[in-house]
């Protein structure tokens, strides 16, 4: 007598995956049902302009990082700690997705860390980005406000320091990353004038 035949097994990855983007898909929604972009007291956190929700079936993987992104520094502007704590994990999930990342990406990736409280990925992501350029203004800018969060003055301080010092040579490089995070980048330049 023949055994019946088992049912297929779907990967555990596929399964994942697959929720994984759904729930994305269910982030984005709620994300569209808020209200419009709001910059934190710092002028720092504004969203960039992300597409309607008939568009969101055709956003990229990036687009969609980026939107989760702009949810989590909105929320952390408005004091939003546990909504930050909500969203952060299907954020850090979908940057991952994403495979190489750029210094843009890890800078955003490392707001994310930051804000939610993983210090540790931020710090990690700062690194990556000054080992690849030392003076890239996204990583002293990221590794200055960890640094601040840890409660290390000294390094703080050096790492400001040589922000101002490099400032004019990296922001004449025009890169895409420092016109799109321009207030962040000059109000860490403000506050490093203010600590001289």
């Amino acid at each position: 007598m023949r055994a019946s035949p088992q049912p297929a097994t779907r990967s555990p990855l596929l399964l994942w995956g697959l929720g994984l983007a759904v729930l994305t898909v269910l982030v984005i929604l709620a994300a569209q049902r808020a209200s419009g972009p709001v910059a934190s007291a710092g002028g720092v956190n504004a969203p960039r302009s992300m597409p309607t929700a008939g568009d969101i079936s055709s956003m990229s993987p990036r687009e969609r990082a980026g939107r989760l992104f702009d949810r989590i520094m909105r929320l952390s502007s408005e004091g939003k700690t546990d909504s930050v704590q909500f969203f952060a994990p299907m954020a850090l999930a979908a940057f991952e997705s994403l495979g190489e990342l750029d210094s843009d990406l890890r800078f955003d990736l490392g707001r994310i860390a930051e804000v939610s409280g993983n210090l540790e990925l931020a710090a990690a992501q700062a690194d990556s980005i000054l080992m690849a350029a030392p003076d890239h203004l996204l990583g002293l800018v990221l590794a200055a406000r960890i640094a601040k969060s840890r409660g290390d003055e000294a390094r703080y301080r050096a790492l400001t320091q040589r922000l101002l010092a490099v400032q004019e040579r990296e922001l004449a490089r025009d890169l895409p990353e420092y016109t799109m995070h321009r207030a962040e980048i000059d109000l860490a330049l403000q506050q490093a004038r203010s600590a001289r």
